[in-house]
This record gives C-alpha cells, structure tokens and sequence, in this order.
C-alpha cells in the first residue's frame, strides 16, 4: 500500500520556515511514497514549492509532486504533478516534460477520461467522509472503480486511521492519499 501525503496550509503554514518544519516532522513520524505541496491561495507558491522539494528530497520520498501546473513542477525539479479533475487536457503537456501525473477524479467518467488521457495513477475521493468534500463514495463505490480502471488508484477522502487504510487496501487500492493522517 503506497502513501501519498497531501500539504493543506491549515496543518503546514503558509511560510518556507512553518512549511518546513511542519513537514519534517510529518515525514518524521511516517513512511511516505509520494507528497504534493498542494496551495491554491499563497502567493509565493514558487517559493513555498522550492521548500517543499528539498525538504522531501532529504527524506528520501519516493515521488515529489507539485499541484496543477505541470511547467511550474517541470522548473523545480519536482518529480510530478498533481492534476484537478478538469485539468485532464494538461496530461499530455505534463507527460512531454517527463512527468509522473495524478489526477483527481470523483466519478467513474473522470476516471476513465484520465486513463485514456494518458495519467500514471488517479486519486478518487472522497470514500469516506472528509470536511466539505460532500457525500462519501464509500468502500463498495472504490471496488468497483478499482476493478474498472486500469492505472494506480489512491483512494482520498476522510483517511484518518489505519483501520481505514486496512479497508482501502481490502478494496484493492494501490495506496491512500491523506493531508490530516499525516498530521496527527
């Protein structure tokens, strides 16, 4: 079961040295296959990216993702980029910069549009419930897209605990993505 830590500025500030230390300790506490520096509002994401990158790159996570602009991700030297669910015309773009790409979906459609678009791994949210991110898909709703979809799947939404991740994992997931797990 690969993990995937997600960034949210309300658990690992909005400042290079808070990002810093908050995601050290993160990364401390847990294994992590993947990360994505993931804030949509800060003004110096540059900045903020550049932080990100050297602190996951001197724990030895397995792959380094940016969210939303492949470029951006491309001139850090980040190893991916996480794609929003309507960015799927972007896959090809990120794909002829070399990089890994994960896109979120929510539905069976959006899943498949990602697949054929060409991503390497989906996430697919939210199974369970998770603060504003509406009604669960639930466990029975992962089986199905896992046994439609042919690339990774992270199931995302409300992963808190390890019995959770037990029960993704029972569902065939190939790994969970999580911002609050990895805080607590």
């Amino acid at each position: 079961m690969k993990s995937y830590l997600i960034t949210d500025p309300a658990y690992y500030g909005s400042k290079p040295e808070e990002l810093s230390r908050s995601l050290e300790t993160a990364l401390q506490s847990h294994k992590v296959d993947f990360a994505l520096f993931r804030d949509k509002s800060t003004p110096i994401y540059p900045d903020l990216a550049r932080t990100f990158v050297s602190v996951c790159r001197r724990y030895g996570v397995g792959k380094v993702m940016l969210h939303g602009e492949p470029l951006t991700a491309y001139r850090l030297k980040a190893d991916g980029v996480h794609l929003g669910s309507h960015q799927h015309l972007m896959i090809e773009e990120a794909k002829s910069l070399g990089l890994y790409v994960i896109i979120s979906t929510h539905t069976r459609l959006e899943a498949l549009v990602a697949q054929e678009a060409g991503a390497d791994a989906i996430t697919y949210s939210p199974i369970f419930d998770s603060p504003g991110k509406g009604e669960p898909k639930g466990l029975e709703d992962l089986k199905e897209i896992v046994d439609t979809i042919n690339v990774p799947i992270f199931a995302l939404g409300g992963i808190i605990s390890d019995e959770q991740i037990y029960a993704v994992t029972a569902a065939g997931a190939y790994g969970f993505a999580s911002i609050r797990y990895f805080v607590s």
